[in-house]
């Protein structure tokens, strides 16, 4: 890979960092493949446990690279962050704006530097807020602030970001990295990868359905997960009295769940 993302792996946490400093890590067609693309060994490795998006120092991401006429760069953007099976933390450790907010908006945590500036300011170049924002905003902040945020353009800092619900933490800029990795080494260290997967999967494809089909997966997803590797260590865990030692392989175990017929599942490949 270029300069344009740096990835670290080690001790089961991956670390992707926006390399383009001297742009404020301004999203380029180069960049957006190689996050892709690593996102995507993220999602099938299942030596990585817990991944986390952050920029080089002093922005998160000041959006798309205007200068080269990136356009709908998001659309380039595959995995999305929510669709990879393991849990996405943004480190966001400086201003963010445009898609680079949008990026924040698609992964599972979010830990936002205070002094920071953030907003999806489309609207005042003349285009819409793309990089699923209007999907994944309304869910995070409710309807009338994403309103807020989307129709006026506005700015806004961490603490009106911790305080809409947007941020998981609000922290000095310094901070954001170090509490980012502190919570992705506690995931992997003491979730079971196979339940961590698909609890986010069904977090984030829940809000579609009804009561009674979230109900009905958790009682099949539960079944399924009881089954698995790590089902049979927690039980042995819980009776030894001791710290279980999860070895599941999310690559081996995800289930595949039938659309068709009188008991229709969505499809959690």
């Amino acid at each position: 890979m270029s300069s344009e993302l740096l990835v670290d792996v080690s001790a089961g946490i991956a670390v992707l960092t926006l390399n383009r400093p001297a742009q404020q890590n301004a999203v380029t067609p180069a960049m957006a493949a190689e996050l892709s693309a690593a996102l995507q060994r993220c999602d099938v490795e299942d030596a990585i446990r817990a991944v986390i998006i952050t920029g080089t120092a002093p922005a998160f991401c000041a959006g798309a690279d205007l200068s080269n006429r990136v356009g709908e760069v998001s659309a380039t953007i595959e995995p999305a962050p929510w669709r990879v099976r393991k849990p996405v933390i943004a480190a966001v450790n400086g201003h963010a704006v445009g898609i680079g907010l949008a990026l924040a908006l698609q992964c599972d945590l979010r830990y936002m530097a205070q002094d920071a500036v953030y907003g999806l300011n489309q609207v005042r170049r003349g285009v819409l807020a793309d990089g699923y924002a209007h999907w994944t905003l309304p869910r995070l902040v409710g309807m009338a602030n994403a309103a807020d945020i989307m129709l006026t353009g506005r700015t806004f800092d961490g603490d009106e970001a911790k305080a809409m619900g947007l941020a998981n933490g609000c922290l000095p800029a310094g901070e954001v990295l170090p509490t980012a990795l502190a919570i992705a080494h506690d995931i992997a260290n003491g979730a079971a990868p196979l339940p961590v997967a698909l609890s986010k999967r069904l977090l984030w494809e829940s809000l579609g359905m009804s009561p009674a089909m979230v109900g009905q997966l958790e009682t099949d997803l539960n079944e399924h997960v009881g089954k698995s590797i790590d089902g049979g260590e927690a039980m042995a865990a819980f009776r030894d009295r001791r710290q279980p030692n999860w070895t599941g392989r999310i690559s081996e175990e995800w289930p595949a769940w039938d659309s068709k017929g009188e008991n229709q599942r969505p499809s959690l490949d």
